[in-house]
């Protein structure tokens, strides 16, 4: 007998006939068809879990799927990506060491940490193990803002320094992202997770909570590195901010952005390319003063700072950063 969960995949796909294909696990994107006995059962749950809107969440047998319906020329299809069970430990994710452990010393500061990449590539997952990392070493009160649901944050963490951490999952009411973003201000969290970056008022206020002592994590659709800040200044001058003004915040408030691609078959591993600013924002940055400028000439900044990093090399001198 074999059942949804029984099945090693990240996505699933429903047609209107009710045929059920995974990927086939021997090739980066090809698929196979697959049998589980509990089809009905987990297909009357995406039923019912319907109101009205094409993506939502749902959780069987103690795991997130994402759902994505459509209709099709033949009647409603499904597609599904499943997510893990818990959230995966930040060293689990096939990044290279020396960038993970600076990732961790950045649960101390404020600012925006950017996840840019085409769907599918993982983005979601990243900076909910990132945000997961800050609360089991550093606590404090963290406020997520998604839509869907999609990882198993909500809850309390024994943090490392002998304190306490506390999650909550919430979606934007209305589809308002901007005000859901002004209320999550109001509730004082040390972090804020915007699960993907849609609308010009999401934009400017995750712009405006990176330059206001918050630490952001979030998403955006992009190609490379120069690409997710461009598309976030292009979201947020979409509508009252103007560009000007977009580049001047994205240059305060940019912690870190990275670019991510997944590559291989079955469990596939992340190839990624990333661009830092300097944490102590009272120093001198060369990353900060090329946004400011609005020319986003970065590709030598960023060779550079991947080359130190595999070398070992500090990117910035940061002892003092727990005292900003």
């Amino acid at each position: 007998m074999t059942r949804i969960n029984d099945f090693f995949y990240s996505d699933i796909y429903i047609m209107p006939d009710k045929h059920v294909f995974v990927p086939d696990m021997n090739t980066e994107n090809g698929l196979q068809e697959f049998h589980p006995d509990d089809f009905e059962e987990f297909y009357n749950l995406l039923q019912s879990k319907y109101e009205g809107k094409s993506n939502y969440s749902v959780i069987y047998e103690g795991y997130f799927f994402r759902v994505e319906r459509t209709v099709s020329m033949y009647g409603v299809m499904y597609c599904m990506r499943k997510m893990p069970k818990k959230v995966p430990d930040l060293t689990a994710l096939g990044y290279p060491i020396a960038l993970i452990n600076y990732l961790a010393t950045l649960g101390n500061a404020s600012g925006l940490i950017l996840l840019g990449g085409a769907t599918g590539s993982g983005k979601t997952t990243t900076i909910s193990s990132l945000l997961r990392e800050f609360l089991i070493r550093n606590g404090g009160f963290a406020y997520t803002i998604e839509d869907p649901f999609e990882m198993p944050l909500d809850g309390e963490y024994n943090a490392a320094n002998g304190s306490l951490g506390l999650c909550k999952q919430t979606q934007p009411v209305d589809d308002d992202w901007g005000a859901s973003l002004r209320s999550a201000l109001r509730s004082r969290p040390r972090y804020i997770m915007v699960g993907e970056i849609r609308t010009p008022e999401a934009a400017s206020e995750v712009l405006r909570a990176a330059t206001s002592g918050h630490l952001v994590l979030s998403t955006i659709h992009a190609n490379n590195v120069s690409d997710a800040l461009d598309a976030l200044v292009k979201h947020a001058s979409g509508g009252e901010m103007s560009e000007e003004l977009a580049f001047d915040l994205l240059s305060r408030g940019v912690l870190g952005v990275i670019h991510q691609t997944l590559i291989g078959s079955g469990k596939k591993r992340p190839v990624v390319q990333y661009l830092f600013a300097n944490p102590i924002t009272t120093q001198g940055d060369q990353t900060r003063n090329i946004i400011k400028s609005g020319k986003l000439n970065l590709a030598t900044t960023i060779e550079m700072q991947m080359t130190r990093m595999a070398q070992g090399r500090p990117l910035f001198d940061i002892h003092d950063l727990k005292t900003q």
